[in-house]
């Protein structure tokens, strides 16, 4: 894997209370299922699309938001899930500092993306 050069953005997907939240106390510590798995689920860019069609579809009311892993880089691990492709997991916090670009966020019922520039 070192002979692989990993993205230094990824993704985000969370609820607008989430969101709220985390602009309100800095931080993120990760939604229910971050928190039983024991990390922050990111996304890199090409799998953002199936994590929001398997894990999101038919809600409306989500934020994404662009991380910047080199700002908590010490955090971040690319462990291998779907497929065995590596996914960046952040194993700590999510300072509001790291995160960029926050946009409103629907997924169709089937499961497309539709960002919104609100």
């Amino acid at each position: 894997m070192s002979d692989i050069a990993l993205p230094t953005v990824a993704w985000k997907i969370l609820s607008v209370a989430d969101w709220k939240l985390l602009v309100a106390e800095g931080r993120y510590e990760g939604s229910p299922v971050d928190l039983s798995d024991g990390y922050i689920h990111l996304s890199a860019a090409d799998q953002l699309e199936a994590t929001a069609s398997k894990h999101y579809a038919g809600q409306s009311d989500l934020m994404l938001v662009e991380v910047d892993l080199n700002a908590i880089a010490d955090d971040v691990v690319w462990e291998p899930s779907r497929g065995g492709a590596l996914f960046p997991h952040i194993y700590g916090v999510m300072p509001l500092s790291a995160t960029r670009n926050p946009r409103p966020l629907s997924v169709t019922a089937d499961g497309q993306m539709i960002l919104s520039n609100d």
